[in-house]
C-alpha cells in the first residue's frame, strides 16, 4: 500500500494562475481573500468562465487581473473602468468585472466610475478599500479616514474622505454593498447576486493594509484588524448610504444598500433610437468576435 498522500485539491486552483505565484501581497493583506470569495462565487454561480472578462487598473488590487485564470487585462492607472465599458459594449454578452482598489477607482478614475454610474454600464465593480495608497508607500487616498497617520499625513489626515456608497449611488447605481474581508461568506453571496444583475453593481470590501496603514497607526497586524472587523461591523441592509461613512476606529456599517432596477445603458439606447426613428430603425445582431471576418484574429 502507498504512502504517498493524495492531495485533495483546492476547490478554487482552477481560477489561478498558479504558475504566477508566489504573490506579492503582503501578509496579513485581506486582497486573496477576496479573490478566494470571488472564485467561490463563480463555482456557485456555475458561471461560464469563457463568457467573463476581468478588468484591473493599478495597486496592489490591480494585480488580481494577473493572478485569475480568465480572460483578464491590467490597464493604466484610472483607466480601468472605460476599457471594460469599451469591452462590455462590443461584446455586450460577456459578464465585465472591474476589480480594482479605491485609489484607481475613485482618485484618477473617479470622473470614469462616476459615468459608467450615471450611464448604468452593466458592469460588476468590485472595490477593495484599504484606504490608502498601499502600494506607492502609504500616501492619504480619497477613502482615508480623518485623523489616520499616513506617509503624506504625518499629523494625521484633515481632508474630508469619500463616502464610497453613498457616492456611488448618487451616480446612478442600481446595486451597492458594503463588507469586510471578515464577511467572507456574505461577499460571496453578494457577488454572486451582482453576476445574476443587469446594470453597474457596486461591492466595496473594506480590507486591512497592515503593512502600511495599520503599522503606521498602532493599530496591530492583520488579525488584530479582522478582530476589530468583527468587532465593529454592523449588519444594516438597506441603510441610507449617507449614514455609513468610514472613520478611523468607529462602527462599520456593512450590508446591501441599494437594489433597485432601471434601464441599462443598451436599453436606453434601442428605445431612443426605436421612437426616434420608428419602423425605420432594424434591431442588428450583437456582433462577436467569432462572427467578425473583418476581425484579424479571427481570419
Amino acid at each position: 500500500m502507498s504512502t504517498d498522500l493524495i492531495h485533495p485539491g483546492n476547490p478554487v486552483e482552477p481560477f489561478l494562475r498558479t504558475d504566477r505565484m508566489p504573490h506579492i501581497w503582503c501578509p496579513g493583506c485581506g486582497i486573496g481573500t477576496t479573490v478566494n470569495c470571488f472564485s467561490r462565487a463563480l463555482i456557485e454561480s456555475c458561471m461560464n468562465v469563457n463568457d467573463m472578462a476581468i478588468v484591473s487598473g493599478i495597486g496592489c488590487t490591480g494585480r488580481v487581473a494577473g493572478y485569475v485564470n480568465l480572460d483578464s487585462f491590467h490597464t493604466t492607472h484610472g483607466r480601468a473602468i472605460p476599457f471594460a465599458t469599451g469591452l462590455k459594449l462590443a461584446n455586450p454578452k460577456r459578464q465585465v468585472v472591474v476589480y480594482s482598489g479605491d485609489g484607481d477607482l475613485f482618485a484618477i478614475g473617479g470622473n470614469h466610475l462616476i459615468h459608467a454610474a450615471r450611464r448604468n454600464i452593466d458592469l460588476k465593480v468590485i472595490c477593495v478599500n484599504n484606504l490608502i495608497y498601499a502600494m506607492t508607500g502609504g500616501q492619504t487616498g480619497p477613502a482615508t479616514p480623518g485623523d489616520v497617520i499616513t506617509s503624506t499625513a504625518p499629523y494625521g489626515t484633515f481632508d474630508p474622505a469619500f463616502n464610497l456608497p453613498y457616492l456611488t449611488e448618487a451616480a446612478g447605481a442600481v446595486y451597492v454593498a458594503r463588507w469586510t474581508t471578515f464577511h467572507v461568506r456574505q461577499i460571496t453571496k453578494t457577488m454572486q447576486e451582482m453576476f445574476s444583475k443587469k446594470g453597474f453593481c457596486f461591492l466595496e470590501i473594506v480590507s486591512p493594509c497592515p503593512t502600511l496603514y495599520q503599522r503606521r497607526n498602532k493599530m496591530g497586524d492583520g488579525l488584530d484588524t479582522m478582530k476589530y472587523y468583527k468587532a465593529m461591523s454592523k449588519v444594516k441592509h438597506g441603510a441610507n448610504t449617507k449614514d455609513v461613512p468610514l472613520s478611523r476606529q468607529g462602527e462599520i456599517i456593512v450590508g446591501k444598500f441599494v437594489d433597485i432596477e432601471r434601464p441599462n445603458y443598451m436599453e436606453l439606447m434601442r428605445n431612443k433610437l426605436h421612437d426616434s426613428l420608428g419602423e425605420q430603425y432594424v434591431e442588428t445582431d450583437e456582433l462577436t468576435c467569432e462572427e467578425a471576418t473583418s476581425c484579424s484574429d479571427c481570419s
